[in-house]
């Protein structure tokens, strides 16, 4: 470490401590978190450090960046932010409920938060009322991925998806319609669904 630039030693801190939390850092996470101008500049410091042994890259993963010995953190502290509907959009309820200690296995990806269900239109992906949801911050997600989004001021779990005559929200529930995003609607995805945890 003594042997390191300022520079390397504080990117591969950054990767340690992202590592250490099973989110390793993108490029452009490392560029803009070490004030670097561009990510081929972060790519230098991310390809000096495999080559001192420091990291480990996996090859064809975007993300692929271990640390030798080091596991990802095991239990998660997540802050339950609210509510989020499973049916018809409702107004946020964005505010700090409680925080939970959870296992890291329970969830697909690493969440951020958790929201509490309301409604029953994603009963067919297995997610019910009630629920509580691990929700990862994203304001990109691939079509068919369950999001959680905002639509006028307003926030709900759907499916994504993208199509040639605009973007549609699907619910899971045949009683429920899907949710056309109009050209003109203010509209955003929060976050990608992670894993649920079930209150009994």
């Amino acid at each position: 470490m003594s042997e390191l630039s300022s520079q390397r030693a504080a990117v591969l801190a950054f990767l340690r401590e992202r590592v250490g939390q099973g989110a390793p850092p993108s490029l452009a996470e490392i560029a803009a978190h070490c004030g670097f101008a561009s990510r081929n500049a972060a790519q230098k410091h991310v390809q000096a450090l495999a080559e001192a042994g420091l990291i480990e890259l996996r090859s064809g993963q975007k993300r692929g960046i271990r640390i030798p010995g080091a596991e990802p953190q095991a239990v998660l502290d997540l802050p339950v932010l609210g509510r989020v509907a499973a049916g018809r959009p409702i107004g946020p309820d964005i505010g700090l409920e409680r925080q939970l200690r959870l296992d890291r296995g329970l969830f697909a990806r690493r969440p951020d938060y958790l929201l509490q269900v309301q409604g029953d239109s994603m009963i067919d992906d297995g997610i019910l009322d009630g629920d509580l949801v691990g929700v990862q911050r994203s304001g990109e997600a691939r079509n068919g991925q369950i999001v959680v989004a905002r639509l006028d001021d307003e926030i709900t779990i759907k499916r994504l998806e993208r199509g040639r005559d605009g973007i549609r929200l699907l619910p899971r529930n045949p009683a429920h319609a899907p949710i056309v995003v109009a050209a003109d609607a203010d509209f955003a995805i929060e976050g990608i669904y992670c894993g649920l945890i079930r209150q009994g």
